[in-house]
């Protein structure tokens, strides 16, 4: 009777587990996620459970236990979470988004169904986002028998490893070495301790041997061989042993259960930063069984969570905002080319190396002006002007006949209307540019740099000016890298707009930079929103600093705002909750409703009001 009473009960046993994946196959067991229930009612539940934080060990240490609790009757710690009858089945959730950064949380319960000393289990929540689906990181849940398992092949490999030689002299007889050295080489082995270098001729005895060949001799070949082949299947010999490894990195959880008598409970947070038009995202989970390395059963994904995305930037004030504008009738521009003559010559010469590129840049240049049909032009004057270099009238007979040239080029490039419109004129020598130039230079000498402006101050005699300078040391330098930037062709456009009479005329238009902060808010960037509205002042401003969570600054913006206006009064609950001031906060969000009792639903939608409005409520009854 007592051998059938053990044979029964090594029956039963062997199908507990049997019976528990039947389960799991039919759907009668399964996993579940769901959102976190109210903390306070939490807290009250739990107030006679101690709980413990997560312990992390080595695998040496032995298993990590993960939201372990104390039985109130034995006082034994069980790495288990005992669900009270009444669990949070909701399945939506509304969340906030701070600082373009969204966090999640939910918790992911494994019945006791699906714990078994023998099973590994994995689970995988599935993030949806948009068009993407993000697999996050698996949890693992592993039987006390299954991590034991592991540990087994490790040790198993541990010892495959162990047997690999790695000292050389395990592979020579050396007592039978020593005593063939002691016998045919003397006085090598006198030097068996003696680092002292042995010559060929010492090395070689009577009758040809050397003690290389003795070496060979005594060498084991064959253990080499097979020990060569060991380490060949090392990698062989770790799939072997180590069907499972036990992962370190990139894994939210490994947990080792040690009993399977409760469901197991963990409250999974991820934070990922948010996307622009991003109002909600799924979470499910995909789950996997392990017995002995293998996966034996693919659990289906349990329904999906919906986390609803509350974003300050939904309260974005879209109203335009425009600036003052004052025309004026005549309008003025202006550009310059260095364009290259070669010396005492006024003809354009495009072969010259940078004309082409500088005079295509012009053609591109009055092209632009003659498209834009508002303005007319008045005139357009040409002003060549020459280096110091010869004498200032031959440059001024110069800078005009250099002027005169480029007109003629440009003639076929503008329209007919425009060519009575072009004139020219010049600067003989260019010594306002070059003062800026020798002001500006860093490779001459401060004292250098002095000497010269000092004898530009007087430009009466410029030629006089041109051969003192010429006299010194740097004047190489200056007519080699400073000179030719003197060089240069400007041109003015005179031009009025089109059907304006008076000289000036006020107007607005949309302020587009506004307009950009804006639309970056909307987007999400709250760094370029900031950078653009901070400058306002205004409502729009206040609501990017928050959104950048600068709640300081925002709040001194809505200290200046009008307080009838019901969405200055919510931001300024919102902000001061964050600041902690919360009795504050409610006197302002208490105004916003009496003004516009339709922001209480938009509240609603708002975790960070969550509090508020409870306080609120509560006073309510008071």
């Amino acid at each position: 009777m007592k051998y059938v009473f053990i044979s029964l009960l090594v029956m039963a046993v062997a199908c507990a587990p049997y019976r528990k994946m039947q389960k799991i196959r039919s759907g009668e067991t399964a996993l579940a996620i769901s959102v976190p229930g109210d903390e306070e009612f939490e807290r009250s539940r739990e107030a006679d459970t101690v709980r413990i934080d997560s312990i992390r060990g080595t695998l040496e240490e032995g298993p990590v236990i993960m939201n372990a609790i104390r039985d109130t009757e034995t006082g034994e710690m069980v790495a288990t979470d005992i669900l009270a009858a009444s669990v949070v089945t909701a399945r939506f959730r509304n969340v906030a988004e701070r600082a373009g950064m969204v966090s999640v949380s939910f918790d992911v319960t494994v019945p006791s169904g699906m714990l078994d000393s023998a099973w590994k289990l994995k689970i995988r929540p599935v993030m949806r986002i948009q068009e993407d689906t993000l697999v996050l990181e698996p949890l693992f849940i592993t039987g006390s028998g299954y991590r034991q398992a592991q540990m087994r092949g490790y040790q198993k490999y541990r010892e495959f490893l162990a047997s690999i030689i790695t000292d050389t002299t395990d592979f020579i007889r050396v007592g039978q070495l020593e005593i063939f050295l002691q016998r045919h080489f003397p006085q090598t082995y006198a030097m068996k301790r003696d680092s002292a270098l042995v010559t060929d001729d010492m090395e070689r005895n009577l009758f040809g041997v050397t003690q290389k060949d003795a070496l060979e001799h005594y060498t084991m070949h064959g253990k080499i061989r097979r020990n060569e082949r060991r380490k060949a299947m090392k990698d062989k010999m770790y799939r072997m042993y180590v069907k499972d490894p036990i992962l370190t990195e990139g894994i939210r959880l490994d947990t080792v259960i040690t009993l399977d008598h409760g469901a197991f409970v963990y409250r999974y947070v991820h934070t990922f930063r948010t996307r622009p038009g991003l109002k909600k995202v799924m979470v499910s989970l995909d789950g996997s069984l392990y017995e002995r390395g293998e996966c034996i059963l693919t659990l289906p994904f349990p329904e999906e969570l919906t986390f609803y995305i509350s974003s300050l930037s939904t309260l974005v004030d879209d109203t335009p905002k425009y600036r003052m504008l004052v025309l004026e009738r005549r309008v003025y521009d202006n550009t310059r080319a260095f364009i290259d003559f070669r010396q005492g010559s006024s003809e354009v010469d495009t072969l010259l190396e940078g004309n082409g590129d500088e005079l295509a840049r012009i053609r591109r240049c009055i092209g632009d002006v003659v498209a834009r049909r508002e303005f007319a032009l008045d005139s357009l004057i040409i002003r060549a002007s020459c280096s110091p270099e010869g004498t200032f009238a031959l440059n001024e007979r110069l800078s005009v006949a250099r002027s005169e040239s480029v007109k003629k080029y440009l003639e076929t490039y503008v329209p007919e209307r425009w060519r009575d419109s072009m004139k020219v004129s010049s600067l003989p020598e260019n010594w306002e540019q070059l003062m800026k130039l020798v002001r500006n230079d860093t490779v001459m000498k401060p004292e250098t740099v002095r000497v010269l402006l000092d004898m530009m101050k007087d430009l009466s005699f410029p030629d006089k000016v041109e051969r003192r300078i010429s006299s010194m040391p740097e004047y190489r330098y200056l007519r080699e890298k400073l000179y030719p930037k003197l060089r240069s062709v400007g041109f003015e456009f005179h031009m009025h707009r089109v059907g304006m009479v008076k000289d000036t005329v006020h107007t607005t238009e949309l302020d587009t930079v506004y307009a950009a902060g804006v639309e970056a808010l909307k987007r999400l960037d709250y760094k370029t929103a900031h950078t653009y509205l901070r400058p306002y002042g205004d409502y729009n401003a206040a609501l990017a600093m928050m959104s950048a969570d600068y709640n300081h600054s925002a709040l001194a913006v809505l200290e200046r705002l009008d307080v009838e206006d019901p969405k200055v009064c919510y931001l300024k609950a919102l902000v001061l909750s964050r600041l902690g001031q919360l009795q504050e906060a409610m006197k302002y969000y208490r105004l916003a409703l009496a003004i516009d009792p339709s922001l209480e639903y938009r509240a609603n939608l708002d975790p960070e009001m969550a509090e508020i409005i409870r306080e609120v409520n509560i006073n309510k009854h008071f």
